[in-house]
């Protein structure tokens, strides 16, 4: 049987991340570039870690960060309110049929990361760790 060109597998499409990365470095050039005219935004150093497109493509949702974590929800609503000029800004770089509806949301992997870290620096887990590779020699 042939397989299905529009598979709605587990998870994205290759064209789904190609896409989500595109318009990640596109809104990462627009933040850095200052092209928003409203100084709340402008004046937050804000990292676009990573951004997930809908299987149609008509919605990104683009995870963030202010530099440092400091004043996030302030960065968010700001973001949030200069959606329909970061999306106008986002589509006249790129060609694309539609211009995405862009969301945003907070960036927790680095949050998760700092965890891991502390995890993995556990004296118990560091045993496990460590044991487990004594026996696949």
């Amino acid at each position: 049987m042939a397989q299905n060109r529009f598979s709605q597998g587990p998870g994205p499409s290759h064209r789904q991340l190609r896409v989500g990365e595109l318009i990640r470095r596109t809104l990462s050039d627009v933040l850095a570039r200052a092209d928003v005219h409203d100084p709340d935004l402008n004046r937050h150093s804000i990292t676009v870690g990573e951004v997930r497109t809908s299987p149609d493509l008509k919605v990104a949702t683009a995870y963030v960060l202010p530099l440092g974590g400091r004043d996030a929800e302030e960065a968010l609503a700001a973001l949030r309110r200069n959606a329909p000029e970061l999306r106008h800004l986002v589509a006249k770089a790129m060609t694309l049929k539609y211009a995405p509806q862009l969301r945003f949301q907070l960036d927790e992997t680095f949050d998760r990361l700092d965890d891991t870290r502390r995890m993995f620096a556990d004296e118990r887990v560091r045993r496990d760790v460590e044991g487990a590779d004594d026996d696949a020699d």
